[in-house]
């Protein structure tokens, strides 16, 4: 039997701390994704709504097919940063006409929809997911262009997001704008470089440069409307192919131009779907709040796998690595979950065969990571760990199968790089916000930085001062815990999104719906050289 046997015990003091715990964390996320849904705040959202129009996830959830859901990204960027929780624009994958699509939708409560640094670095993300998973795109635009103060972070990167335009063109995944507001500029170009446009009668102001701009330039006096507007560009110009009266008008047309695409994905479920057998509610109770205290992946990979079958691939060798064979939604998948944290020679040699087998399959991995890295000390590196880790990131980086990853506890040095972290291109990263990832822990950094201190003092023959090192401790302990937490991490995209652990079997398959609009296609060869 593969079906997987719970000792997870929901009546013991253990589950209802953890869950306690976990649940305070939900309660700190959803007031910061609050920040995010508030926008420019109630002043500037009142006078949005005074002049007839509709806030930016508004017109997403009109756009969607009624009762579908809308997998936002990166909610939380530019957290801890100067500018507005979420960066001023709406990013996510939803379905529109029974076509799964990645829609961007601009804030025009902050700053008028313009685009800051963190902006650019969400939507350039957005823009890679539709490129990797072959999604068409559709922009809801309403944006003044650049925030002018920011320029210098904004102007050199920002033509990246009109070069994914073309590029998504020349794929031949659609591209489509709608122009609610302000398209001035450089934004001036997302209608101008996207195969549909629709632009809303009296509202859509779209040009390189506005009436003031054209005034300094040439010395021409021209308003709005003759410049730029809706009617003008449906008539004259001929950048706008749709010319709809309101917003809503615009919305069902966006609905119409989707359903004409013709668009077809490769997606296929060979099984049927199978819920778990365990309640999905009580993955709130399994990471603890103290990440040194290990626990069961298996518990997780239960309550998230349909039918909580997992055909564990190797499980009495390196036990510290979980992995092995189940269906997710009905699709595929291998598993590797890090089991008690550290990873050996073992695992990593297993975690190397394990991906080759996948890519031979054709199959998705999924990450789920709690790991403290790579094992240290002399009998390790005698026994290879640094050439048998390099096995194991060598196998992550060349495989060609996509890559889901979700750090549920700790994710640590190169562990979080073999786990495929960030920089590894995972098709999708989130993170559940007990997760934290650093280069080490916070008491180890310090402890490393204190060494290192003393044995420089003692070279120098000079007494160490303790009260001054154990204030630099504590303080770096208190700053690398700070920047170990998901709701920074995610403030800087460094993932997709922090999410409650009770959707992640929900996230995972939207995400492998999504990966499968594309080919699932593993790399035979290619891996470059496994050291032995």
């Amino acid at each position: 039997m593969t079906v997987l046997a719970s000792a997870l015990d929901v009546t013991g003091p253990e589950y209802a701390a953890h869950r306690s715990a976990m649940l305070d964390k939900l309660a700190a996320l959803e007031a910061e994704h609050a920040k995010a849904v508030a926008g420019g705040g109630e002043k500037y959202t009142a006078r949005h709504r005074a002049r007839g129009k509709l806030l930016a996830r508004e017109r997403v959830e009109l756009l969607v097919d009624p009762d579908t859901p809308f997998l936002e990204l990166s909610p939380l960027a530019a957290w801890g940063s100067d500018y507005a929780v979420g960066a001023s624009i709406v990013t996510g994958i939803g379905v529109i006409e029974g076509v799964e699509c990645l829609i961007t939708a601009n804030d025009p409560t902050v700053r008028g929809g313009a685009s800051n640094p963190w902006t650019l670095k969400k939507a350039l993300r957005a823009n890679e997911i539709a490129h990797a998973n072959r999604l068409p795109v559709v922009s809801l635009v309403e944006s003044g262009g650049a925030d002018l103060p920011s320029q210098k972070e904004i102007f050199i990167p920002g033509g990246g997001l009109f070069r994914d335009l073309t590029r998504l063109s020349a794929a031949g995944i659609p591209t489509v704008a709608v122009v609610f507001g302000n398209s001035t500029a450089g934004g001036a170009y997302v209608p101008g470089m996207s195969d549909h446009v629709i632009m809303v009668k009296d509202r859509a102001k779209v040009f390189l440069g506005g009436p003031p701009l054209v005034k300094m330039a040439t010395g021409e006096e021209s308003d709005d409307e003759s410049l730029g507007g809706a009617e003008m560009h449906a008539r004259v110009s001929g950048l706008a192919d749709y010319f709809a009266v309101d917003e809503l008008d615009a919305l069902r047309q966006a609905r119409r131009v989707v359903s004409r695409l013709n668009w077809r994905t490769v997606a296929d479920r060979s099984g049927g779907v199978e819920p778990p057998l365990y309640d999905q509610d009580e993955l709130l109770g399994i990471v603890p709040g103290d990440l040194k205290v290990p626990f069961d992946p298996r518990e997780v990979i239960a309550r998230v796998v349909d039918g909580s079958d997992f055909d564990e691939f190797k499980p009495l060798y390196g036990a510290s690595l979980a992995t092995g064979w189940a269906r997710l939604h009905g699709y595929p998948v291998g598993v590797l979950a890090n089991a008690r944290g550290v990873l050996f020679s073992e695992e990593s040699q297993k975690a190397a065969q394990f991906i080759q087998l996948a890519n031979q399959r054709d199959i998705p991995l999924v990450f789920l990571h709690n790991t403290t890295g790579y094992m240290v000390g002399r009998e390790y590196e005698q026994g290879g760990i640094i050439k048998h880790g390099a096995m194991m990131i060598n196998a992550v980086s060349n495989s060609r199968v996509p890559h889901l990853s979700v750090l549920l506890g700790a994710s640590y040095g190169a562990g979080h790089y073999g786990m495929c972290g960030r920089a590894y291109d995972p098709r999708f990263l989130f993170a559940w916000p007990s997760a934290k990832s650093a280069v080490m822990g916070p008491q180890q950094l310090a402890g490393v930085l204190s060494i290192v201190a003393r044995a420089a003092a003692a070279a120098k023959g000079q007494p160490y001062d303790e009260e001054t090192d154990a204030g630099l401790r504590a303080m770096v302990e208190q700053q690398i815990e700070a920047e170990s937490l998901p709701m920074f991490l995610s403030g800087r995209l460094y993932d997709d999104g922090v999410i409650d652990p009770r959707d992640t079997r929900t996230v995972l398959g939207m995400c492998l719906s999504v990966v499968h609009g594309a080919p699932v296609e593993g790399a035979r060869g290619g891996f470059g050289v496994f050291r032995m």
